[in-house]
């Protein structure tokens, strides 16, 4: 699979795939007080080389200076951006099973800007739960949630079996 850039040129899947990579270990170095990398350290970071690392960030615009290296704050920003990172993004979770509740309570969620403002569940004893920050509402409700709470993300949680119909209706 290849992702057309702003620019218009064509990325590979295992380019977006590293992305998220990149962004854990600078924000790692961010956060160890580091405000210069080489594309070298990164590489080794990554188990990538170093030529990979600049080609991977070629594709995105200018990051770094020959001899100097990169920013590490300024390419956090830049790469989380890129990544829709830099916004928030309200997710809806269908199946409030064992799966739907641990990632309604997850905190790791919301300090990347990913709010869970929804849940949703076909079982009449779940309906009307408070879990969290949100009431289960009823699978009926769907179509309505998503207007109402502007959801950008549906995170599926139910069994196999039960998720294709459930993808289809988000996707509705």
């Amino acid at each position: 699979m290849r992702t057309s850039s702003e620019g218009g040129s064509n990325i590979p899947e295992v380019v977006i795939l590293r992305l998220p990579l990149y962004v854990r270990i600078l924000t790692q170095l961010r956060e160890e007080g580091i405000d210069v990398v080489s594309s070298r350290d990164l590489g080794e970071r990554l188990n990538v080389t170093p030529a990979q690392i600049r080609k991977d960030l070629s594709y995105f615009g200018r990051f770094g200076k020959q001899g100097r290296g990169y920013n590490v704050n300024y390419l956090v920003g830049e790469l989380r951006r890129v990544l829709g990172l830099d916004r928030d993004w309200n997710a809806a979770v269908v199946g409030v099973g064992r799966l739907g509740r641990a990632i309604i309570s997850y905190p790791g969620f919301a300090p990347e800007g990913f709010k869970v403002v929804a849940a949703l569940d076909s079982d009449p004893s779940q309906v009307g739960r408070q879990m969290d920050v949100v009431t289960v509402r009823p699978m009926d409700d769907l179509g309505r949630v998503i207007a109402e709470q502007k959801i950008d993300i549906g995170i599926v949680a139910v069994p196999a079996a039960q998720a294709q119909p459930v993808i289809n209706r988000l996707v509705e």
